[in-house]
């Protein structure tokens, strides 16, 4: 299974994320978040991540969506939502492909941006309303996104995994953002996924990104489930906790996964992303993260 070209066996990547680092100088004063930018994307290239992002410095995973949607204003929802009037994340991914050619997309889920904001508006009488609207602004983001040559789109949608958004909404929502595009499309969900695995493995992408270093129960529930032929984002560094793993705990890991999954059907990632941590944790874990994936390839081509 090659899901994604010129990918190594056993390819690691990460969910998103990386501690802002500014700059300063007069491009600061233009751009202030460029060069944090640029740090994020030297610094996973440097620790030895395969398929990297632009790091997510320009805000949270909400407000860098929702400040750009017309019919958004701050948190509420105060009008019908359109796309943007130009793509979001395109200029900082354009950079991210100029210094390596595997790039990840990433935009966050429709249903975790509608339980985020607050409706102030008669237009939607509830957030299922509100999702496919969201759904039709971020499929257009993401059709940039490809025209810049990601190599594989990531929807983030954690509350999935809380019981709080409707399933069969955010999998049609889910549907209209990969209609537009061609390559992978991985699905991020955190948290226990004992309650929506088998409702998220009917959703149309072909990788499925799960948190297994936090939540080690995750093996078992998805343990005899039929993948369908997907890919899984295999989280194996806890991006919640400050602690650096040693590369061996983080190998012990993947080799768990590689037993379950097998190594071709297997994308090593961190849980979560790692904004909230210092940048030399963040490098730290990434780092030893691509130390024991490099071991474990090893292993599995003898």
């Amino acid at each position: 299974m090659n899901l994604i070209p010129g990918a190594p066996l056993l390819p690691t990547t990460v969910v998103g994320s990386y501690p802002v680092v500014q700059g300063g100088g007069l491009s600061s004063l233009v751009n202030p978040l460029r060069s944090a930018m640029k740090r994020a994307v030297e610094d996973q290239i440097s620790a030895g991540i395969d398929i990297i992002s632009d790091g997510q410095v320009r805000g949270d995973m909400v407000g860098a969506f929702t400040s750009r949607l017309p019919g958004i204003r701050g948190q509420e929802v105060v009008g019908k939502v359109l796309p943007a009037s130009a793509p979001i994340t395109a200029a900082d991914v354009r950079y991210a492909r100029r210094r390596t050619p595997l790039v990840k997309g990433i935009v966050t889920g429709p249903t975790t941006l509608a339980h985020a904001l607050h409706l102030a508006t008669p237009l939607y009488r509830n957030r299922e309303e509100l999702v496919p609207d969201l759904a039709s602004a971020l499929a257009l983001e993401a059709r940039a996104l490809q025209e810049e040559g990601i190599a594989v789109l990531q929807i983030d949608e954690p509350i999935l995994s809380t019981g709080m958004g409707d399933l069969e909404v955010a999998k049609k929502a889910i549907a209209i953002i990969a209609g537009q595009v061609s390559v992978p499309v991985c699905l991020h969900v955190c948290g226990d996924l004992g309650a929506v695995v088998d409702d998220l493995l009917s959703y149309p992408v072909q990788i499925l990104d799960f948190e297994f270093s936090r939540n080690p129960g995750n093996m078992e529930i998805i343990s005899g489930k039929d993948l369908g032929g997907r890919m899984i984002g295999f989280g194996c560094v806890d991006s919640a906790s400050p602690e650096v793993e040693p590369a061996d705990v983080i190998l012990s890991r993947i080799r768990g996964g590689v037993e379950l999954f097998g190594p071709e059907q297997m994308l090593v990632d961190p849980d979560c992303g790692l904004r909230m941590h210092s940048r030399d944790t963040a490098y730290a874990k990434l780092s030893h993260m691509a130390e024991a994936a490099k071991t474990a390839r090893k292993e599995c081509q003898g």
